[in-house]
């Protein structure tokens, strides 16, 4: 039985609490080893609040010789500053470029003293779509982080980020020097062929091999930078990333580890053992930064995996009475919230509280399943799977990397000051032909009655996804004899199927939200009946454990007399 619903809800005065760290993107990693059919993998899910999802697209361009480039900070669109620009440019779409290389990112803060980097120019966004115009493999795409952030100084905080390409898939920490000294320090780790890996705004990375440049790259000061400040003391071989820049504490575990493992749990046994560290109960314990699936994996599953919403473990937000009477898997936040009452001496008592967080979650702005396949040309066989809005009820159209460009309903809006969207310029201005509102307005609804809407939306969802899976292998054969014989014609139909997918897809998402309107208005549940005027009707009301709990709370408040 839930407990007492005025002792939870109508007795709480909420107060709204200012987080240090956003918690607010998630990624898994995937080796070809790991894969059905050999092909590699990274995942996205751009969480925020503010964030327009839309698909961006820079065209491949040459340069003069003395060319700069202008960096605006990615969150906020501040200008930062120019650097210098190289002499060709390749294609971008979305957080993958025209060799399959693709770049995705996770916050972690870390140390407050490494925050802020005076006269900086290199934020985390820029340093992955600038890096993503230059690198032709993963291992080019770190060095040249590298040395921008030696070279122009690293304005953000710490990131995890998720680098791959066709063959290799590294996870990279970077943190910047604060105003001790211009730069970052940083360390790169090779994902073993056959495991998959993940972080969540959380960083990851431990001890590392110092002699091993096949399976890890390091700046050359990550070590001896925290020595000079008195961080660290050990030997070399024993150094943590982890430990010394961004150490675990509660929060790290419960909002950010905690999405890691359950990501983790659904491709693998033996997750159990880290649950109460997951949980913030046993730090001592960490997960592995790598695990190897139980089964290969293909891109469906991965999807799935970035809809998860710790489904069946304690916590399942579903399980509460939170969730109100049509089991809504969601929290509206703040993330932390305080319950304040007055003790026995009328003074306040402050006791704080938080919502979990989940992968899927509804404040989504885009999300993607990146996949670079080594036996097709390079604008071929990379697909991004992308989707708009909260992944559990979004769509992952397939979008080839070869496009010339992107369907307008994914579309960046054009009165940006960058390549690149700013993220705030359209969030306010509601658009029916654009993917982000319709996909949600459909999940908004849902919201609503959940229990009883999202079967059907998860229906539609299937359908669609399950077409576009059985369609790639002709879609790439077609694609491909054609560009044999005419590489523009090749990337021709690539981008006239990528967007007729995404066509499709609105289509049937707008009648979807249609439906869902119609069907569940005013709490009813309504149905066509061909044989009569007026539909068939059903007034199914809250449920039998949600009415046991007003009874319990109320008494014979509603008792028919």
């Amino acid at each position: 039985m839930r407990k007492r619903i005025k002792s939870i809800l109508f007795s709480l005065v909420f107060i709204l609490l200012a987080v240090n760290t956003s918690y607010t993107c998630t990624n898994f990693l995937v080796t070809q080893g790991a894969t059905q059919n050999g092909s590699t993998m990274i995942t996205y899910a751009a969480d925020s609040h503010v964030l327009f999802g839309e698909l961006y697209f820079s065209p491949a361009q040459d340069h003069p010789e003395d060319a700069k480039v202008e960096i605006y900070e990615w969150d906020t669109g501040e200008y930062l500053g120019k650097i210098d620009q190289v002499s060709h440019t390749y294609q971008v779409t979305g957080n993958m470029n025209e060799h399959q290389v693709s770049i995705s990112e996770t916050t972690f803060g870390g140390r407050e003293e490494l925050q802020e980097q005076p006269d900086a120019v290199m934020d985390y966004g820029s340093l992955i779509y600038i890096t993503l115009q230059r690198a032709k493999s993963a291992r080019e795409a770190i060095k040249i982080m590298g040395n921008l952030v030696e070279k122009y100084g690293y304005y953000s905080s710490g990131e995890s980020f998720s680098i791959a390409d066709k063959d290799e898939v590294w996870i990279m920490e970077m943190i910047g020097k604060g105003e001790y000294e211009k730069g970052a320090v940083w360390v790169a780790r090779k994902i073993p062929d056959g495991y998959i890996s993940g972080h969540a705004n959380q960083a990851r990375i431990r001890t590392f091999p110092l002699d091993k440049p096949e399976k890890c790259i390091y700046s050359d000061d990550v070590i001896s930078f925290a020595r000079d400040r008195g961080w660290y003391e050990g030997k070399d071989e024993d150094f943590s990333f982890t430990e010394t820049y961004a150490p675990v504490n509660f929060t790290g575990a419960r909002f950010c580890e905690a999405r890691v493992w359950s990501g983790f749990r659904s491709i693998t046994e033996g997750m159990g053992q880290y649950r109460d560290y997951a949980m913030g109960k046993d730090l001592d314990n960490p997960m592995p930064l790598w695990v190897k699936p139980d089964e290969k994996l293909n891109a469906q599953d991965v999807q799935e995996m970035m809809r998860d919403h710790f489904e069946g473990t304690k916590m399942d937000m579903r399980k509460d009475i939170g969730a109100g009477p049509y089991d809504l898997p969601y929290r509206w936040r703040p993330l932390v919230w305080e319950n304040v009452k007055e003790n026995e001496s009328g003074e306040n008592d402050t006791v704080q509280y938080f919502n979990e967080r989940a992968i899927s979650t509804q404040q989504t702005g885009f999300s993607f399943v990146a996949q670079m396949r080594s036996w097709l040309p390079d604008p071929i066989g990379g697909i991004l799977w992308f989707g708009v809005d909260d992944s559990y009820s979004s769509v992952y159209v397939p979008i080839y990397c070869g496009v010339n460009e992107v369907p307008a309903a994914f579309a960046a809006e054009e009165h940006h000051h960058t390549w690149y969207s700013q993220k705030n310029g359209a969030m306010m201005e509601f658009d029916y032909d654009h993917a982000f509102w319709v996909f949600n307005m459909v999940s908004n609804w849902a919201y609503t009655r959940y229990r009883d809407m999202i079967p059907i939306i998860r229906e539609k969802q299937k359908a669609l996804e399950s077409k576009f899976k059985n369609y790639t292998p002709a879609i790439d054969q077609a694609a491909w004899e054609l560009y044999k014989d005419d590489k523009e014609l090749g990337r021709e139909f690539l981008t006239d199927y990528s967007i007729s997918q995404t066509n499709k897809t609105m289509k049937t998402w707008k009648q979807l939200s249609k439906h869902l309107f119609t069907r569940f208005m005013d709490g009813n549940v309504k149905s066509r009946n061909p044989d009569k005027r007026n539909p068939n009707l059903k007034q199914p009301g809250y449920g039998e454990e949600w009415y046991e709990e007003i009874i319990e709370e109320t008494g014979d408040k509603f008792k028919m007399r």
